[in-house]
């Protein structure tokens, strides 16, 4: 069963084989963003910045007010994930959900549980699953697929673009999408290897920004006509003629 769950500005679809699941993974993705929206009433810089977030430094000027113990696990898994590549911590945020609503419903006995976060899906899966790319005007999107075997491990596939949606992008990748096994890490990058595509000539080059990442299995990448992967990515598949 699929079903959507919006709460302010997150808007998911969570899939499961059961309600339970489904409800526990719409009270772990409130808990996790309540934990975030504490921490950045403190620390607004956070939300903003572009660049890696200073969380040890963060540590020693607020001392015991906020200790590294009570630093919300949801900031501490966002900036690791985004300092890989120098990018600012909100790079990670949706991934980042997704994956604690995924790891809730596992812990809890789902063999098949996936939460697509505004493109960004975190999934653990028992079957074939097929993940689609929404790569805005160009000819190949919605007409493909990542064809997913199944897995007992987290997955995350993430995409990032630049003239689709509101997130913020330097490039102009149609999709840039990054298979890795966190939904955190995939986020951070996708962003990373769309800001690095400026024009067709750029797409083979862009890759070299996540390639030697630790955990990064594949990218692939769209600008216009053109589609570019990079590593071991699942089989493309057609999805529409």
């Amino acid at each position: 069963m699929k079903e959507s769950f919006r709460l302010k500005e997150t808007f998911v679809w969570i899939t499961a084989d059961e309600k339970r699941y489904i409800e526990i993974a719409k009270e772990e993705l409130k808990r996790r963003r309540n934990d975030l929206e504490r921490f950045t009433r403190w620390h607004p810089y956070f939300l903003v910045t572009l660049e890696g977030y200073p969380i040890k430094q963060t540590d020693i000027e607020f001392g015991s007010a906020i200790g590294k113990d009570k630093i919300p696990e949801i900031i501490t898994r966002m900036t690791e994930s985004a300092e890989k590549f120098g990018i600012g911590p909100m790079s990670a945020v949706a991934g980042t959900l997704a994956e604690f609503a995924v790891e809730a419903m596992h812990d809890a006995g789902a063999t098949y549980a996936m939460v697509d976060n505004g493109g960004d899906v975190a999934l653990i899966c028992d079957r074939e699953v097929l993940v689609g790319i929404y790569a805005g005007e160009s000819p190949f999107s919605n007409r493909i697929a990542l064809k997913l075997h199944p897995s007992s491990s987290l997955l995350g596939v993430c995409t990032s673009s630049g003239t689709v949606g509101h997130s913020i992008s330097f490039g102009n990748a149609d999709a840039a999408t990054v298979i890795s096994n966190s939904a955190s890490l995939s986020d951070a990058a996708a962003t990373a290897l769309g800001n690095s595509v400026t024009d067709a000539q750029s797409v083979s080059k862009a890759f070299g920004v996540i390639k030697y990442v630790e955990g990064i299995k594949g990218a692939l990448v769209i600008y216009k006509d053109t589609l570019a992967t990079w590593g071991e990515i699942p089989e493309v598949v057609e999805t529409r003629k």
